[in-house]
């Protein structure tokens, strides 16, 4: 499953975006780190390496409600970021 896992102090919240087995704890080991998610910043910071999670989500891993919409979101900017 790919989903977040939280970081950062109390009441300042950091996310990682991680490749991780179902079952386990939100903060568990995981198998990858493949982003970060800062819904601190003004616009909110997406980092996600794609390549990488369309490599699990092709081996079975499923994105989390939540992960699916922040992917939405990051593809779409991603797509109408002007390329330099």
């Amino acid at each position: 499953m790919i989903r977040l896992s939280r970081r950062g102090a109390r009441k300042q919240p950091v996310y990682r975006i991680v490749v991780i087995e179902k079952d386990r704890a939100r903060d568990g080991r995981s198998i990858e780190v493949v982003g970060l998610y800062n819904p601190r910043t003004t616009p909110a910071t997406i980092d996600i390496k794609k390549d990488r999670v369309d490599y699990w989500v092709g081996k079975g891993a499923r994105l989390s409600p939540t992960l699916e919409r922040l992917y939405k979101i990051a593809t779409a900017a991603a797509a109408a970021a002007p390329v330099a």
